[in-house]
């Protein structure tokens, strides 16, 4: 693990958003693409990913796009111009089919039942929404009451995720996070009541005065819980490029071998008590439909992680959030006074102006873009590539064309975490655990120097 101990991309896209370019907010490459998706197949496979950026206070090991305040009337002027965005997009994307909506952050909880009932209903109003359409919505547990799950539930939303973190006191307060765990329980069990079909919550590994004790005692209480899903992220302690992380002293946290001692005991604790080992950072119950997906080598993953959504194909509304569609990913401006003045209706000498599309920063992916995407994706979802059909997809000779890459993968091998036959690409049980080494060997941008100081390290 000392070996492979560098800093890597999460891969929840190809390129990553360190390759995106500047664009002007009148571009018309996310319009196009969303036209173009309504004219194919995959008309009826639009995600749509909202971003509320609010949090009533500060968790210092957070690395979100967000904003802290205790007013809540500022969520309602958000809503207001990521309405008129979602309106905009809505003309854009009239021939498709939404089979999944996400409210991510911040923390969407920070809006109230009105506010959220405003926002659907809008949804609803600019976008065809499919009859059984998966919604989700992530919720922090510090400022709700019980009864919001029944509103969630009135309002449509049928998946939520909870965040945990972790259950020992010392380690909420070095945080900033301290949370009742006697209320996630009685939470979980309310929403349980109120019809929600699955139920994630997160976990991180790596946080300060975490220990094999104190983790254990997590993990107890996983059980407890009993949640469809879990996700495991590795506290990624960055302080240079967040502020927050500044008061996390270095010599609070794990020290790299303990770390990754507690992501293997994480691992060997969920897998022996019922649940299955997704992928990088993910755990589900075998009847999850995540559990099901991976059987049946129909994983995916985009800028929420693993999915089981077959279609390359989400819209990201909010300020800071990404579209990918197709071969387009367009993201918005990330500060909030750009973010609304692209979407407040203002006067000119000649009369009104428009609102205009929020979009900041977009890259059209090349021929080559695709099939490296294809080729990362594919290892991070099912560990394995079949030469073969992919060839076939791509119209490529797969040794011929990945022959750099190929050669980059001798560590590897040679360690026992990866085969490569003339048949397939296989990741070994031991080698998914730095899925995202093996992954970087396919990877035409790291050699850029901006890629080589903005990611977080694997362990």
């Amino acid at each position: 693990m000392k070996k492979y101990n560098t800093a890597g991309p999460r891969y929840t896209s190809y390129p990553t958003a360190i390759a995106f370019e500047d664009i002007n907010e009148n571009d018309s490459l996310l319009e196009n693409a969303l036209l173009s998706l309504g004219k194919s197949q995959d008309a009826e496979k639009l995600s749509l990913y909202m971003h509320i950026p609010f949090c009533h206070s500060l968790c210092y090991y957070c690395g979100c796009n967000k904003i802290v305040t205790r007013h809540a009337h500022k969520a309602d002027i958000y809503l207001d111009h990521l309405i008129e965005e979602t309106r905009l997009r809505g003309e854009q994307a009239s021939a498709c089919t939404v089979e999944s909506l996400h409210l991510g952050g911040g923390t969407p909880s920070f809006l109230n039942a009105a506010q959220l009932k405003r926002l659907l209903d809008a949804t609803r109003a600019a976008f065809a929404l499919s009859s059984n359409i998966e919604m989700s919505i992530e919720v922090d547990p510090r400022e709700i009451q019980l009864d919001y799950a029944d509103e969630l539930a009135r309002l449509g939303f049928n998946r939520l995720s909870i965040g945990v973190q972790d259950v020992n006191s010392k380690v909420q307060e070095s945080i900033n996070r301290t949370q009742s765990t006697e209320f996630i329980r009685d939470f979980i069990r309310h929403a349980r009541k109120s019809g929600f079909e699955s139920i994630n919550l997160d976990l991180i590994y790596g946080l300060p005065y975490q220990n094999r004790a104190t983790f254990s005692n997590t993990l107890n209480e996983m059980l407890v819980m009993n949640p469809d899903r879990i996700s495991l992220f590795s506290y990624a302690h960055m302080p240079q490029l967040f502020a927050a992380q500044r008061k996390i002293k270095d010599e609070w946290l794990p020290a790299t071998e303990e770390k990754f001692g507690l992501f293997r005991q994480a691992i060997d604790f969920l897998c022996a008590h019922g649940y299955e080992f997704i992928g990088m950072d993910h755990f589900a119950k075998p009847s999850d439909s995540l559990s099901k997906a991976k059987r049946e080598q129909g994983l995916y993953r985009n800028f929420q992680g693993y999915t089981t959504s077959q279609a390359q194909a989400t819209l990201g509304l909010g300020v800071s959030s990404i579209s990918s569609i197709n071969d387009v990913y367009v993201q918005n401006h990330k500060a909030l006074k750009d973010y609304y003045q692209c979407l407040s209706s203002g006067t000119t000498d000649t009369g009104s102006e428009s609102p205009k599309a929020p979009a900041a920063k977009a890259i059209k992916l090349s021929e080559d873009d695709v099939i490296h995407r294809a080729i990362i994706h594919g290892l991070m979802c099912n560990f394995s590539v079949d030469k073969a059909t992919f060839s076939e997809q791509h119209n490529i000779d797969f040794d011929r064309y990945f022959s750099a890459s190929l050669a980059n993968l001798e560590s590897f091998i040679e360690d026992s975490l990866l085969s490569n036959t003339s048949e397939r690409l296989v990741i070994h049980d031991r080698g998914r655990l730095i899925v995202r080494n093996i992954c970087m060997s396919f990877d035409q941008y790291l050699d850029k120097p901006l890629h080589q100081t903005r990611y977080s390290r694997v362990i």
